[in-house]
């Protein structure tokens, strides 16, 4: 790594000095996977009262249930323990605010790259795209009817978690 990286590297030093999770294994300990955003105000284990070891946590921008989502659930829930998916999507999120369209436009604008190619899965109605991407999780053949799926938006000015009822 260059020294763009030195910042880090000197950090997981620090880190590894103090290391304790060598003993966790790779299945969920509380059995829980959680879709959340990328955004970086956003601390799943923190605001979930979880630790490391916990849960899966699957990041995405938006908290979108996309088909590498799938993927990753079937992987979560027949080989490491999940028996829970908790969708998390957040307030002032930047893929509520836009469309794909306007989206492609402004990289095209102001950096001259085409991304039509590219689907960037904005949320426009962020409600309607929660419970979308709710039904999605519930009603993929490949997942368990057993497999308990819930949703709420995490306000990042706030703290709180807002559950949403099916």
């Amino acid at each position: 790594m260059t020294g763009d990286f030195d910042d880090l590297v000197a950090a997981n030093e620090k880190y590894a000095r103090d290391f304790s999770n060598s003993t966790l294994g790779g299945r969920a300990a509380r059995t829980l996977a959680v879709v959340t955003c990328m955004d970086s105000r956003i601390d799943p284990l923190g605001l979930l009262g979880l630790k490391a070891g916990d849960a899966k946590i699957l990041r995405n921008a938006g908290a979108r249930v996309t088909d590498d989502v799938l993927r990753t659930l079937v992987l979560a829930v027949y080989l490491l323990g999940v028996d829970r998916v908790l969708v998390m999507p957040h307030t002032d999120c930047r893929m509520a605010k836009s469309t794909d369209d306007d989206v492609h436009q402004l990289i095209s604008d102001e950096y001259g790259m085409d991304t039509r190619s590219l689907e960037f899965h904005t949320v426009p109605d962020q409600d309607a795209a929660l419970r979308r991407d709710l039904l999605r999780i519930r009603t993929y053949p490949y997942l368990p009817d057993r497999l308990a799926v819930g949703g709420g938006v995490y306000d990042v000015h706030t703290g709180k978690l807002m559950p949403v009822d099916m």
